[in-house]
């Protein structure tokens, strides 16, 4: 099995890596771009979109070659197809937050249709299935705000899928592991493209089909089978874009301006435009933290850390998180 894991990343990481080049080339020929606009958008030249497609490319090839597919995997195909083709009309059509958000729920449905949904026997049916739906909508919307940064949103996808590819080789999860490793040899590829200075981004394509597949991808799992709360793991490995989203809204909220709207307020503005960080240091430090949250998730799911200590620590890495933004921002 561990052949075929290898295979599978190998696989697209290597259909990534051919096609993104081409992909670069017909951007820049149509005129699929991302323009700085000196406000929002500060890099120094036009950037190709059309990396979502890398990605997406890549791994679907990887699944048709070496994945079971079976009723419920196709509906989740056609979730994070859907999800693809939603973001690369925003990419070129510029679409109302509105329009992408209804896009965005009929993909989540999507989703729960195919039974990626909560199953916790203390919450009833019902309540599973609006936490789902809040959960999936929610991750789709954390990964396209964090993408404002050479390689930010494919590190964390990255370093967020690895951590769930732990989990899924120690239940034994073979299927999801094999999807998950399609996955992150996409991601891998597509990051050499990608990292400081980019020559191709994922636009809005890629941001929202990365979301969908990790906001899915906790609903594979059996995390009851060593803690009965095991499930929370998944607000761990996936705390850097929650943590995001949070303070988006937060500081959306305390300047009254819509939290959909643009803005920057973004973590990584904060660290890079106030606290003089590097694109690369902010790289690296993301990447440190997502190893502490994949090591704070393996404690907690296999009953190391009982619940109210993995509360706490959960609670000090906020506190953490938000006191690097403040000495930053005092600097």
């Amino acid at each position: 099995m561990i052949v075929r894991l290898l295979c599978a990343f190998l696989l697209s990481f290597l259909i990534t890596l051919y096609i993104t080049p081409l992909l670069i080339a017909v951007a820049h020929k149509l005129g699929i771009v991302d323009k700085p606009d000196g406000k929002l958008k500060k890099h120094d030249q036009a950037t190709a979109y059309l990396g979502g497609v890398a990605v997406y490319f890549g791994f679907l090839t990887a699944l048709a070659l070496l994945f079971p597919f079976e009723n419920q995997q196709f509906l989740f195909l056609v979730g994070v197809t859907l999800l693809l083709f939603i973001g690369l009309i925003d990419d070129l059509i510029a679409l109302k937050p509105y329009q992408k958000l209804w896009g965005q729920m009929i993909a989540a449905l999507c989703f729960l249709k195919a039974g990626f949904f909560l199953r916790e026997h203390f919450f009833s049916y019902i309540p599973n299935i609006f936490i789902s739906f809040v959960w999936i909508v929610g991750i789709i919307n954390a990964f396209n705000l964090i993408d404002v940064m050479d390689g930010l949103a494919t590190s964390v996808a990255f370093m967020a899928a690895g951590s769930f590819l732990v989990a899924a080789i120690m239940y034994q999860s073979w299927p999801t592991a094999i999807l998950i490793t399609a996955f992150m040899g996409a991601l891998a590829a597509f990051f050499l493209f990608n990292k400081p200075k980019a020559r191709i981004y994922l636009g809005d394509s890629g941001s929202l089909f990365i979301g969908g597949f990790m906001a899915t991808v906790p609903f594979m799992l059996p995390w009851g089978t060593y803690n009965s709360y095991g499930f929370l793991t998944s607000l761990i490995f996936l705390m850097i874009p929650l943590l995001e989203v949070g303070t988006l809204i937060l500081v959306r909220t305390y300047k009254r301006i819509p939290f959909y709207q643009g803005s920057p307020d973004h973590f990584s503005t904060y660290l890079r435009v106030w606290g003089g960080w590097s694109v690369r240091g902010i790289l690296i430090y993301s990447t440190i933290l997502s190893l502490i949250l994949l090591g704070m998730g393996i404690l907690f799911f296999l009953g190391f850390m009982s619940l109210p200590m993995f509360m706490v620590s959960g609670g000090l890495f906020i506190l953490f998180w938000y006191l690097i933004l403040l000495l930053s921002l005092y600097k």
